[in-house]
């Protein structure tokens, strides 16, 4: 009895060491902003929805200034047109107020699709950089390092630049 007990015992051991050294699984990290922030198809897509962002502000600006003189001139000019024609120019000057809003929203709505059908294509091709090196070099995870607490093993961000040409 007491030998089958010892007998289980260090089965039991056995087993339990197996499935730690098992459970243990090979962990490395990127630091994903740091690749960002330096890639240069980012830095293109950036200067893209700039180009872009400016274009829509200098519309934005000039229908804000032709509101702003149309106003002025309705104002001045409200003691000396009939009742009828200030009705006509209030309506007017809130048909401008509401194209501006809607034009600034649309605008908005642009600019985000913009920068979605950009970064898109390169956020893919930089997860797929991190997964090659990663296989490469044999981790079963490679983890975002921003996201974590603690950042123990290897930084893999040098070898995914490499991987993505820069």
């Amino acid at each position: 009895m007491m030998k089958q007990l010892k007998c289980l015992l260090i089965a039991t051991i056995f087993f339990l060491g197996a499935n730690q050294v098992s459970a243990q699984s090979k962990t490395a990290h990127v630091e994903v902003s740091e690749i960002m922030a330096k890639m240069p198809a980012i830095l293109e897509a950036q200067k893209q929805l700039e180009k872009l962002s400016v274009e829509y502000q200098a519309v934005y600006k000039t229908m804000g200034e032709e509101y702003q003189a149309k106003l002025k001139k309705y104002e001045g000019e409200v003691a000396t047109v009939s009742e009828k024609m200030n009705v006509e120019r209030q309506k007017e000057v809130q048909d401008m107020e509401k194209r501006i809003q809607e034009y600034g929203q649309t605008a908005q709505k642009e600019l985000q699709t913009k920068e979605t059908d950009l970064m898109k294509p390169i956020q893919e091709k930089i997860k797929a950089a991190i997964q090659k090196v990663g296989k490469a070099k044999g981790f079963q995870y490679v983890l975002n390092s921003e996201s974590l607490l603690l950042a123990d093993g290897p930084n893999l961000t040098a070898e995914v630049k490499k991987e993505l040409g820069f």
